[in-house]
């Protein structure tokens, strides 16, 4: 990081942004529009002027977005940092305000200043894929939804009223189904508009167990895999990736994967495991050679989850397909 001067803490919320200059100890309110970002960065510049600053503030999905791209178009230096670690670094905090958790934010973004690092907003077509996908999932939760009333229903006793019930359900699954496809096939255009997109969605896809929607997750969550510099950085973002547990000579543990982590991301390797050790026969060998070790099912197919990310940032590295060696073996 660069010898900043003084630092901007921002809570940022739906409609408002509360901004909190740390070693000025000024805090003032302004609207999340591009409005309220120039009535921001001007009075910035009253209190410090000239001087070299950087902002500092949450990654709250959609809402601070425009925040970011905004600071980016200005070149202005800001640092998006997750939520739980400025929360964890705080120490007891015992109340809640926009304003608190402004200079709580700023206080952060100073003490660690030395080991934040810039951030930069993701490209267009990476935005575009988030939400799209945040729709779909929005769509298949709803429709599941829909499934379960459907399947409460026919379990009832049969009556006009819960015959009417159960064509009304099935009208509206089979419209949300109608919608998702159409969903998926605009995700598969956007990913045709982008050469570099297309070509690691393409090669995603060479790895057994791997689909539409596993490949474009992994798109989107490592920004077109230039967010982490290595499958075990990002295994560890999904929660999947076991860390060591012991103190002095009394406690020692198996290494466990630790709770922190992405769920969403979590659970769509989960499911690409499970369809990987049926379809994919080295995959299937090395998870039976696991539990025959007496290693729990579970553990074994946490080892698989890290052997389809490590596959999956391979390809995309060397740039050449998945190819499966035990087809040639003699």
């Amino acid at each position: 990081m660069k010898k900043y001067v003084d630092v901007i803490g921002i809570d940022v919320s739906k409609l408002t942004i509360d901004a909190h200059i740390y070693n000025r100890g000024v805090h003032r309110v302004f609207s999340n529009t591009s409005k309220g970002y120039k009535a921001l960065l001007s009075w910035v510049e009253k209190y410090l002027g000239k001087d070299l600053c950087f902002f500092c503030f949450e990654n709250t999905g959609h809402y601070s977005t425009n925040l970011s791209v905004y600071l980016s178009e200005n070149n202005i230096d800001y640092v998006e940092e997750s939520p739980l670690t400025i929360k964890r670094s705080s120490g007891i905090i015992r109340g809640k305000t926009d304003q608190l958790d402004s200079a709580m934010i700023a206080r952060y973004a100073w003490l660690y200043k030395e080991e934040l690092t810039l951030s930069s907003p993701k490209a267009q077509d990476i935005q575009e894929l988030g939400r799209l996908l945040s729709f779909r999932e929005q769509l298949v939760r709803d429709r599941t939804g829909k499934m379960s009333s459907l399947k409460e229903m026919q379990t009832l006793l049969s009556s006009p009223s819960t015959d009417d019930c159960c064509i009304i359900v099935k009208k509206m699954i089979h419209y949300l189904t109608k919608q998702i496809t159409t969903l998926e096939q605009s995700i598969k255009k956007l990913i045709r508009s982008d050469e570099l997109l297309e070509k690691n969605y393409q090669l995603l896809n060479t790895l057994k167990g791997v689909g539409l929607i596993l490949s474009c997750q992994l798109l989107y969550h490592t920004n077109n895999f230039k967010r982490f510099d290595s499958w075990r950085q990002f295994s560890s973002y999904c929660g999947v990736a076991p860390f060591a547990h012991s103190s002095g000579t009394s406690i020692y543990r198996k290494n466990r994967i630790h709770k922190i982590g992405d769920r969403k991301m979590k659970t769509l390797l989960t499911l690409a495991s499970v369809s990987a050790i049926q379809c994919d026969k080295e995959l299937k060998q090395y998870y039976e050679k696991k539990v025959a070790e007496g290693k729990p099912k579970l553990v074994a197919l946490n080892n698989v989850r890290n052997k389809i990310l490590s596959r999956a940032f391979a390809v995309v590295k060397r740039g050449t397909p998945y190819v499966e060696l035990q087809k040639f073996a003699a």
